[in-house]
């Protein structure tokens, strides 16, 4: 297995999983990513990058984000956002996954994908029922700005996070190879 298929793995598996929190916001920021050549996305994909799936996005996005403020409604919408967190986080996982097999390329997505997403939505949904429970929703906005902070943050920090190790692994090899260099340099050969 090689660093692309490794990484792609990463970024499959950090939208997915951010797709338990939000459903569209991965997909939006996925779909803004792809449009601006940050995701390399595999054969059939390339719509996730136009402009009319960034705009259906961005106006899901909205329409989830105001929704989930809404106490008891945030409930129900669980109900229906489960089953397309699950579709969502194959989607994603499958798009950027770089296997030529397509069934192997789907199953794959579903299982990790999809089953990413569905541990995530599960907690976030238990979540929210506990608060409407205990709080008789009057602390569900409180849940919903978390969960919404984290489909953010998540996604976004999942299209950065190669990009720090990347810059951590060349400091460190800078540094490696400065201290070798003074070694190779400062060594006497009479001793």
């Amino acid at each position: 297995m090689n660093i692309e298929t490794l990484t792609a793995i990463a970024l499959g598996i950090g939208l997915s999983a951010s797709t338990g929190f939000r459903v569209f916001v991965p997909m939006l920021v996925a779909s803004v990513a792809a449009h601006l050549k940050l995701i390399p996305l595999t054969d059939g994909f390339a719509w996730l990058g136009s402009w009319p799936a960034m705009i259906c996005f961005g106006a899901a996005t909205v329409a989830e984000l105001v929704t989930y403020y809404i106490p008891f409604v945030d409930n129900l919408l669980d109900v229906i956002t489960t089953p397309l967190a699950v579709g969502a986080g194959t989607l994603l996982m499958t798009s950027v996954l770089p296997v030529d097999n397509e069934m192997l390329k789907w199953i794959t997505g579903l299982i990790v994908g999809g089953g990413a997403a569905a541990t995530i939505q599960s907690g976030s949904v238990m979540t929210r029922l506990a608060s409407s429970k205990l709080t008789a929703g009057v602390g569900n906005p409180v849940v919903a700005t978390g969960e919404h902070a984290a489909a953010f943050g998540f996604s976004i920090m999942t299209l950065i996070a190669p990009i720090i190790v990347s810059v951590i692994f060349v400091v460190i090899l800078f540094f490696i190879f400065r201290k070798l260099g003074r070694k190779l340099f400062n060594s006497n050969p009479s001793q």
